[in-house]
């Protein structure tokens, strides 16, 4: 299936020079989104996850799902004061601003393999904030999932990121 042919591209948002890929034109074709889900599971189903990650907000979407199918739990990352428990905090920078990423200290512990799942690899901030989560908690292993990729964005977060070789679906040179 051609994912690309799925995901809106929307110039300027949120801001000027952005070209946003919005995937809720995806996530409405209940054959593509099932393609996402069925392509990451098929990739990870031998990997032996116990959680799945789903980063704020759109990573929820596809992660709940993935860690059902995978028989693993789901644990939320989200933005800074939106969990209600004793929480670990990351700052991380995007491509057109700065937050922070919060998950509850007790999501993981030393046993866990984690799937980190988001829709979009952009500068990787995101992703290495939830990385440097996740290692607070000393898990087995980590590995990353992506439906979407800006590849023609480089920073030295996302090197890190991409060196733990994470599934991509769609690729934007």
């Amino acid at each position: 299936m051609d994912l690309k042919k799925e995901i809106r591209e929307i110039q300027d948002y949120p801001k000027t020079g952005i070209n946003f890929k919005d995937i809720t034109t995806l996530i409405k074709n209940k054959d593509a989104l099932n393609f996402v889900i069925d392509s990451i599971v098929d990739e990870f189903k031998e990997k032996e996850i116990t959680k799945v990650i789903g980063l704020e907000a759109r990573g929820f979407i596809f992660g709940g799902a993935i860690a059902s199918r995978l028989n693993a739990g789901f644990v939320p990352v989200r933005k800074k004061n939106k969990l209600p428990a004793k929480v670990l905090t990351e700052s991380y920078e995007l491509e057109y601003g700065t937050d922070s990423v919060e998950m509850h200290v007790d999501a993981l512990s030393e046993n866990d393999v984690v799937l980190i799942h988001d829709d979009l690899l952009a500068t990787g901030g995101t992703a290495l904030a939830a990385l440097r989560l996740v290692e607070k908690c000393r898990v087995k292993k980590v590995f990353f999932s992506f439906v979407c990729d800006l590849e023609f964005i480089e920073t030295p977060e996302k090197n890190q990121v991409n060196h733990y070789k994470p599934q991509v679906l769609v690729k934007y040179s």
